[in-house]
């Protein structure tokens, strides 16, 4: 069965200008077989990216029967954050700098600027686009964007980002990575693939992930109780973010049997959550 959350909807957020993403990082993959050696450690299909095209991907541990990857590729992985900018885009001061580039569906990528600009899942009815600049160019002249802001909506986008808490955490459908296309089930072998596709298709994901609005901050890690069953945790919390008027919102990975419960942020008599609309659709399998 798949429907829409039945839950109240994200106030909008009036949001516009420019962020340095100073949290994100960059890492670059060199050398002849570097499309290759992706491709058989991620979740998505590199090799058939094109220049125009940016996709979301996780990077899973080797479980399953799967005991030992052999590398010999020719690729050389280098953090190259001191090289590009990141910066997030949102608004119509955004949309006007950017021009015929803001017109672009979402994951497309496109130059623009001396850089390259990706469209984003909108955000809670707002638009979001992430600029890549050379270090060494200035930055648009936009207006200044809060950092929190843009991480309220990096939440409300459902898009997961797992974080030193949550590592090994989920399975990319707990979170829903495979919704927002972040995983490929026809590209091949990588570390965690079985587990990954036999939680596709033998039907034994119970879980899920949901935006939830809470009564004080959520980090993540943290522990989510349906408050009808305190013996064990019914989920974590992925991602979170706080801002002030619009309170605090948190990606909850859950049982999906506990999705109707009342829940709890951290203990079962810990602070409340009230589900929010997710801006996909999101399957329910039987519980």
């Amino acid at each position: 069965m798949v429907r829409m959350n039945e839950a109240a909807t994200l106030p909008s957020l009036a949001a516009d200008g420019a962020v340095a993403l100073t949290p994100w990082g960059v890492i670059t993959a060199e050398g002849a077989d570097a499309a290759h050696f992706l491709h058989g450690q991620l979740t998505q299909d590199v090799e058939h990216l094109d220049a125009a095209r940016a996709r979301p991907a996780g990077y899973c541990s080797p479980k399953g029967r799967l005991s030992m990857f052999v590398l010999r590729a020719k690729c050389k992985l280098r953090d190259a954050s001191a090289e590009l900018r990141l910066l997030g885009l949102t608004g119509a001061s955004a949309r006007a700098w950017l021009g015929a580039a803001a017109g672009a569906p979402p994951w497309s990528s496109v130059a623009h600027a001396g850089g390259r600009v990706i469209r984003l899942p909108d955000a809670a009815g707002v638009e979001r686009w992430l600029l890549a600049l050379p270090a060494a160019d200035a930055p648009p002249p936009l207006p200044a964007l809060p950092l929190a802001q843009w991480q309220w909506l990096e939440v409300a986008s459902g898009v997961p980002t797992i974080v030193g808490a949550t590592v090994e955490q989920f399975v990319p459908q707990m979170v829903n990575l495979e919704l927002v296309g972040g995983v490929h089930f026809q590209k091949g072998c990588y570390p965690g693939q079985e587990v990954v596709a036999r939680s596709q298709y033998r039907g034994t994901l119970k879980r899920r992930a949901f935006l939830f609005r809470a009564d004080a901050p959520a980090a993540p890690g943290q522990e989510v109780y349906a408050t009808d069953d305190p013996s064990q945790p019914a989920g974590m919390v992925a991602n979170a973010a706080s801002l002030e008027g619009l309170g605090h919102l948190a990606l909850v990975e859950l049982k999906l049997a506990a999705l109707d419960q009342p829940l709890a942020l951290g203990a079962p008599d810990g602070p409340r959550l009230q589900r929010v609309a997710m801006p996909y659709a999101v399957p329910l399998e039987a519980a």
